[in-house]
């Protein structure tokens, strides 16, 4: 029995892993649904995955254009998601 190694097997395979892995924050906030702490971490947690799914994606196309907006994604998407994050709490502290 000859297994296929390619890299572009293995490639998929972790694509695929990540797809399913995007699942359990959205379990996550199901199950706490009340919880608007829980709801925005998954949210955070799902555009990481993301980024990270671009990143690989990027690497598998050899297409590098697709790479800098994942690394854009990283870099600058979830500080948005956490400067709302602080705004909430201070008001909520308030």
């Amino acid at each position: 029995m000859n297994i296929d190694l390619s890299p572009n097997f293995v490639l998929n395979f972790v694509v695929g892993a990540m797809v399913l892995s995007l699942l359990i924050p959205l379990y996550q906030a199901w199950k706490y649904d009340g919880d608007i702490w829980e709801i925005m971490l998954a949210f955070s947690s799902i555009a990481a995955k993301s980024a990270v799914m671009i990143l690989v994606i990027a690497v598998l196309r050899d297409d590098w254009m697709i790479g800098v907006i994942g690394v854009i994604i990283l870099s600058v998407g979830n500080a948005g998601f956490m400067l709302l994050a602080h705004i909430i709490q201070r008001t909520g502290e308030l």
